[in-house]
């Protein structure tokens, strides 16, 4: 892990297109602000770890835990006709 100091105002670098800048200090918290291009998700790890569980629990649904397709949106085969 690369730790840096950084005072109020000052702006550390990933890449060539985000930026993280210390926008106050107030005792024990810090408050960042995060410029990054809007493809590059930034979440808080807990928000993160959250969205990755939900994505796990969505990805083992078993069909029979799913409710029945309402048959009246499904369109008819057409009839051939001669």
């Amino acid at each position: 892990m690369l730790v840096l100091s950084r005072q109020r105002d000052e702006t550390i670098m990933i890449g060539d297109d985000i930026e993280i800048t210390v926008v106050d200090v107030r005792g024990d918290k810090v408050r960042l602000g995060i410029n990054a291009p809007r493809t590059v998700q930034v979440h808080r790890k807990e928000v993160y770890r959250a969205i990755q569980r939900e994505n796990a629990a969505s990805a083992n649904v078993c069909i029979e835990d799913l409710p029945p397709i309402n048959r009246s949106i499904v369109p008819k085969p057409k009839s051939k006709s001669a």
